[in-house]
C-alpha cells in the first residue's frame, strides 16, 4: 500500500512538473499573458496545493514582464503622438486593467517553494485610461469627419464602423448617434424596384404585393434597401425590372383510361375428404381444411384532372445613375394542377394496393386562373430571392 501511494504522489508531481515546464515555455517566447492565463487557470483550482506552488513563480515572473512590455510601448506610442498610436495606448491600458483583474482575485498568493508571497505591484488605472479613452474617442470623431467629407460611399461606410466603434466606447459624445446615421443613409445603395407586366393577361394583386415585399426575402443587407416605392429625399442609385413577358395557362384537362385485373384469390375453404366422403381429420382430431381459390376480375377506370401555368420573364439590373443596363437574369417557372382518381366496377379483390388508394381519391374542382398564377408566384419569388442573394451590387 505504501508503494502505491508513492507511486500516485510521484506521477501527480511529474504531472505538475510538466504542466509547470509547459507554461514556462510561453514565457521564454514571450506570450506573457498566455502563461498567465494557464498559471491562473490552475492556482483558481486551489492556489494552495502543493503541485501548483511552481505556477505562483510564473506567474508573478510573467505579470512583471507584460506590464513591463505593456509600459515602453505607452512610453513609446506617447512621444510619437500619432493617431494611431491613440488606440494602441487605449486598447493597452484596457488590457493591463484585465490582466490585474484577472490576477487580484488569487491573491494573495503564498509560495512555499519561493518562502513568501508571489509580488504583484496592482495600479489604478483610472486616470490613465480615462485620458487615454478621451484622446481614443476624439481621435476617432476626427476620423469619422474626414472620412465623410470625401463624398463617396465606401468612405460613408467605412465613417459608420468608425462611429461604431466610438459609440461602443463612449455612448452619447458630441452628435456621434446623428452623424453615425446620416453615415448610414449616405452609404446605402437604395434600389427601385418595378414590376412590368407585359403578358395581356391579369397578374393578382396579393402575388405582387408579396413580390415587392422585401422585408420577407430576408436578405438582412446594412448597406441596400430595396424600395417598390420612390421616397422623397432619396436619389436612387439602382434599380430593378421584374419584367413578367408571358404568363400561359392551359385548359382543364380530364382523361379517362381502363385497365382490367385480374387475381386469383382464396374464397373460403372445403373440407378434406378420404374416398367415402367422410372427413379427413388431422391428429388431434381436427378437420382439415382446403382454401378454396377462385378467379376474379374488375375493371379500373383512373381519370386524371390536369391544369398548368407557365409564367416567364426576366430580371434587369440598372444603373439609374448611367442609365445603363447591368446584368439580366432569366425568372421562369411552371406549376402543375394534378389529381388522379380511380372507380372500378367487378370484385375489389382484383385491384391492387394503388388501386385501392386511387378509388379513396374524389374529383377536386380546377383551380381558377388567378389561383393557378399566384401559386407559381410563390416559386418566383423564391427563384428572385435567390438572385437577389447571388448578385449583391456591391
Amino acid at each position: 500500500m505504501k508503494a502505491f501511494y508513492i507511486l500516485i504522489f510521484t506521477t501527480v508531481l511529474l504531472f505538475s512538473c510538466n504542466s509547470v515546464k509547459r507554461t514556462q515555455k510561453y514565457v521564454a517566447k514571450g506570450d506573457y499573458d498566455k502563461a498567465i492565463s494557464l498559471a491562473v487557470k490552475k492556482l483558481q483550482k486551489d492556489k494552495n496545493a502543493k503541485e501548483y506552488d511552481g505556477h505562483i513563480y510564473i506567474l508573478e515572473e510573467a505579470f512583471r514582464k507584460a506590464n513591463e512590455e505593456d509600459q515602453d510601448r505607452i512610453s513609446l506610442l506617447k512621444r510619437q503622438n500619432s493617431e494611431v498610436g491613440k488606440r494602441e495606448i487605449y486598447y493597452t491600458y484596457l488590457q493591463m486593467q484585465d490582466r490585474q483583474n484577472l490576477v487580484r482575485p488569487l491573491l494573495p498568493l503564498y509560495s512555499k517553494e519561493m518562502g513568501r508571497n508571489g509580488r504583484f505591484e496592482i495600479v489604478n488605472y483610472k486616470s490613465e485610461l480615462l485620458q487615454a479613452q478621451d484622446a481614443f474617442v476624439s481621435s476617432l470623431y476626427s476620423q469619422a469627419y474626414e472620412l465623410m467629407q470625401r463624398n463617396n460611399k465606401q468612405d460613408y461606410r467605412n465613417a459608420f464602423n468608425v462611429l461604431t466603434e466610438l459609440e461602443g466606447i463612449q455612448p452619447n459624445y458630441r452628435d456621434t448617434h446623428n452623424l453615425k446615421e446620416e453615415a448610414h443613409f449616405l452609404g446605402t445603395d437604395f434600389v427601385f424596384v418595378k414590376l412590368n407586366n407585359h403578358t395581356g393577361q391579369l397578374i393578382p394583386h396579393r402575388l405582387q404585393r408579396e413580390l415587392l415585399d422585401f422585408n420577407t426575402y430576408g436578405l438582412d443587407d446594412l448597406w441596400t434597401e430595396y424600395h417598390s416605392q420612390k421616397e422623397s429625399g432619396i436619389r436612387y442609385d439602382l434599380g430593378i425590372d421584374l419584367n413578367f413577358q408571358a404568363i400561359d395557362i392551359s385548359p382543364e384537362r380530364i382523361s379517362e383510361k381502363q385497365f382490367t385485373r385480374k387475381e386469383r384469390v382464396k374464397d373460403g375453404f372445403n373440407y378434406r375428404r378420404d374416398r367415402a366422403g367422410n372427413i379427413v381429420k388431422d391428429s388431434l382430431g381436427n378437420p382439415i381444411k382446403i382454401d378454396k381459390m377462385i378467379n376474379v376480375t374488375a375493371v379500373l377506370t383512373v381519370t386524371t384532372q390536369q391544369k398548368n401555368v407557365f409564367v416567364g420573364g426576366t430580371v434587369i439590373y440598372k444603373d439609374l445613375h448611367r442609365n445603363q443596363q447591368i446584368n439580366n437574369f432569366p425568372l421562369s417557372t411552371e406549376f402543375v394542377f394534378e389529381n388522379v382518381f380511380a372507380t372500378y366496377r367487378g370484385d375489389k379483390r382484383a385491384l391492387s394496393t394503388e388501386d385501392i388508394k386511387l378509388t379513396e381519391n374524389n374529383f377536386h374542382p380546377f383551380p381558377n386562373n388567378e389561383h393557378m398564377v399566384f401559386d407559381a408566384g410563390t416559386d418566383i419569388k423564391e427563384r428572385l430571392k435567390e438572385i437577389l442573394k447571388k448578385n449583391s451590387f456591391r
